[in-house]
C-alpha cells in the first residue's frame, strides 16, 4: 500500500462560480507532482460527510482533466451543508471523526463568508485543521482584495449591459439591470462602470430614485433619449429596506429590486422603463482568463500552506500578491464598496447617478 507524505480532503461550498474547477485542478496537480499527496474530495460540500452514507472519492490528475475551463463545480455543492445544523443536530464531530477515518490530515476548503464561518467553527470546537481558498462572486469576503469568481460575473454582467444598450436605444426607454452581490455592491458598480450605465444603484448607497429620474431627464433634453440603469439585488430606497421575491416556503431571498425600480421610474418620468434579471446566469459558464489565473494561484498557496504546517488559514490576495491571514480574520461579518472607493469617484466623475446627490 502506498504511503503518501500528506492524505488531505477537498470540498466546496456554498453557491457555484466559475473558477472553483480551476483551484481544485490546481491542487491536484501541485499535490500530486510535486508532493505525492493523497487527495479526497468530499461531495457536495459537507453534506458529503454528513449523510449517513459517505460521499467522497479520490482525486487525480485524470480527474482533472479539462477541467481548467468548466465552469460550476466537479465535486457538486450547496449552500444549506451546515453540520452544525442538521435538522436541529449539531453533527459537527460526526464530519470530523469521519474525516479522521479517512486518514485525512486537514481539510481545503472553498467558499464564500459562510463555508468560511463553518470551518473556522469546525476548527474551535472539534479540532479540525482548515485552509480556506476565498470564492464568491460578491466579493465580499473580508480579508482578500478579490475572490475568485468576481471577474467572470462582472463580465457577464457588462456583457448584458453591453446588449441592452442597443435595445433601449432603439426603443427609447428606460433598461434596468438587475444583478447580483447580496448585501454588497462590487458586481454592480464595477459592471454599471465598464458597460457605461448613467445610475448605479448598490447597498451602501441609500437611493433616491427622483434624483435617478433627474438624471434621466437632464439625458432626454441633451437629446439622449434612453438610459441604462444598474441595479443591484440589495440596493434599497433612502429609509426603506431591502425587497425580497420568495416563492412559496422557499428561503428568504433578496429579489424584486429591479421591477420596482423600473416601475418608479416609468411613473416619475413617463418613459417606456423595462428591467432585466441577470440572476444566476452570472454564476454559469466559464470563467475568464483572470479567474482562471487567479484560482491557479490561490490552490497553488494553499497547497503551500499546508506542506509548511501553516493551517487554519484563509489564502488571500492583497496588492495582486498572495498571501495568506488567520481564518478568524475572515469570519464575522463581510465587506462592503467603501463610499470613498476610488470607482466610486471615478463614477461620480464619470456623470454616473447614485441616486444621493445634492
Amino acid at each position: 500500500m502506498t504511503k503518501h507524505r500528506h492524505v488531505v480532503a477537498l470540498n466546496t461550498g456554498g453557491g457555484d462560480c466559475p473558477g472553483l474547477n480551476a483551484v481544485i485542478r490546481a491542487i491536484v496537480k501541485r499535490a500530486r507532482i510535486y508532493h505525492d499527496w493523497k487527495i479526497i474530495g468530499i461531495e457536495d460540500s459537507f453534506d458529503g460527510l454528513i449523510n449517513d452514507k459517505m460521499r467522497v472519492r479520490e482525486l487525480t490528475r485524470s480527474s482533472v482533466a479539462g477541467a481548467l475551463t468548466r465552469g460550476g463545480t466537479l465535486l457538486g455543492s450547496t449552500n444549506r451543508g451546515n453540520p452544525f445544523n442538521v435538522g436541529g443536530q449539531d453533527l459537527s464531530e460526526r464530519v470530523a471523526d469521519r474525516l479522521r477515518a479517512l486518514g485525512c490530515e486537514g481539510l481545503i476548503a472553498l467558499g464564500g463568508d459562510g463555508s468560511m464561518t463553518i470551518c473556522h467553527e469546525l476548527s474551535q470546537k472539534t479540532g479540525l485543521k482548515v485552509i480556506g481558498v476565498p470564492k464568491t462572486i460578491d466579493n465580499d469576503l473580508k480579508g482578500t482584495d478579490i475572490t475568485f469568481g468576481f471577474n467572470s460575473a462582472v463580465e457577464f454582467a457588462t456583457m448584458a449591459v453591453d446588449r441592452l444598450h442597443t435595445t433601449a436605444e432603439s426603443h427609447d426607454r428606460i433598461m434596468v439591470v438587475e444583478v447580483m452581490g447580496r448585501d454588497a455592491g462590487y458586481i454592480a458598480l464595477h459592471a454599471g462602470v465598464a458597460g457605461g450605465a448613467d445610475a448605479i444603484l448598490i447597498p451602501e448607497i441609500p437611493f433616491d430614485l427622483h434624483l435617478v429620474a433627474g438624471k434621466i431627464l437632464e439625458r432626454q433634453q441633451m437629446g439622449r433619449y434612453f438610459s441604462i440603469v444598474v441595479v443591484a439585488e440589495g440596493a434599497h430606497a433612502a429609509g426603506g429596506g431591502q425587497l425580497h421575491d420568495n416563492l412559496s416556503g422557499a428561503k428568504k431571498r433578496l429579489g424584486g429590486i429591479g421591477r420596482y425600480v423600473a416601475e418608479q421610474l416609468h411613473e416619475i418620468t413617463g418613459i417606456d422603463a423595462r428591467d432585466t434579471v441577470l440572476g444566476h446566469l452570472q454564476r454559469g459558464g466559464v470563467p475568464t482568463a483572470f479567474d482562471r489565473i487567479l484560482a491557479s494561484r490561490l490552490g497553488n498557496h494553499a497547497v503551500d500552506l499546508v506542506e509548511r504546517g501553516d493551517w487554519n488559514r484563509l489564502v488571500v490576495m492583497r496588492n495582486d500578491t498572495v498571501d495568506s491571514i488567520p481564518l478568524a480574520d475572515a469570519v464575522g461579518g463581510t465587506r462592503s464598496v467603501a463610499l470613498d472607493h476610488d470607482l466610486v469617484a471615478t463614477a461620480r466623475g464619470l456623470g454616473i447617478s447614485f441616486g444621493d446627490e445634492v
